[in-house]
């Protein structure tokens, strides 16, 4: 099957700190992968260079059939970076809707002005994803009415109603109070279960045990462990991976 995420050789340098070293992964279609690791291991960078947020410093990044390499000039290479934003989906862990609109005007802003889809149609689609993510009931509110985990869930509509072919999620949860990380987590669950392919950077192991195909652990910018859920939970082979999960078991972070 080809893969519908590669990354090749990825590097990433802020100044002198080399914060992605040599990173080189694969996600197939319809995949849930998680990535766990300690703060400042390089998991937000990572998904950052995927849909260059990031400009990678070396490497290839491909998704869904468009490859791009690093250090590109010029209008090709920004019309290629164009359509890899186009097939991703990105959550944020702050939920950046725009506060002076509404929650399906938030919705229905990117169709409309970044792929030109007729404002009908997106409006169709937006509320079809409001209604998916138990949110269409809240359309006409502004972002300032609702709790942490509905404007979540609205940014998650938003990034649906993209039509992405990736849906990247960074560390979605880690601004809701523990009492809306569950409603979150289980729209982020049926996401899943219709088929999308997904990234997610996460703290909530319960989370990638149960939803994820793969689990990737990193540290110190690599990726040290890449592996089904039950064997890295169970039978961690880094001594690092260990170390994380006993800190996750017992609370810490």
């Amino acid at each position: 099957m080809t893969p519908i995420v590669k990354v090749t050789n990825l590097d990433k340098y802020f100044g002198r700190l080399h914060v992605l070293k040599g990173i080189s992964v694969e996600i197939q279609p319809r995949e849930v992968v998680c990535l766990i690791g300690r703060s400042g291991s390089g998991k937000s960078t990572l998904l950052r260079c995927i849909n260059f947020l990031e400009e990678p410093s070396h490497g290839i990044i491909e998704v869904d059939g468009v490859q791009v390499a690093s250090g590109g000039k010029g209008q090709a290479h920004r019309q290629l970076v164009h359509d890899v934003r186009l097939k991703t989906g990105m959550v944020f862990q702050e939920f950046n809707l725009f506060p002076h609109m509404s929650v399906l005007e938030n919705v229905i802003e990117g169709p409309v002005t970044v792929k030109g889809m007729d404002k009908a149609q997106a409006i169709q689609l937006g509320e079809k994803n409001l209604d998916s993510v138990g949110m269409l009931f809240k359309k006409d509110e502004y972002p300032n009415r609702l709790s942490g985990g509905q404007k979540q869930r609205v940014a998650i509509a938003r990034a649906l109603t993209m039509q992405p072919r990736v849906m990247l999620f960074d560390e979605p949860t880690s601004a809701l109070d523990p009492e809306l990380i569950g409603e979150v987590l289980n729209v982020m669950k049926k996401v899943a279960k219709d088929g999308m392919t997904m990234l997610v950077v996460t703290h909530e192991m319960g989370f990638a045990r149960e939803v994820a195909d793969r689990v990737l652990v990193m540290a110190d910018g690599e990726i040290i462990e890449d592996s089904n859920p039950e064997d890295l939970f169970t039978h961690p082979k880094d001594p690092r991976t260990k170390a994380l999960i006993d800190r996750y078991r017992t609370g810490e972070q």
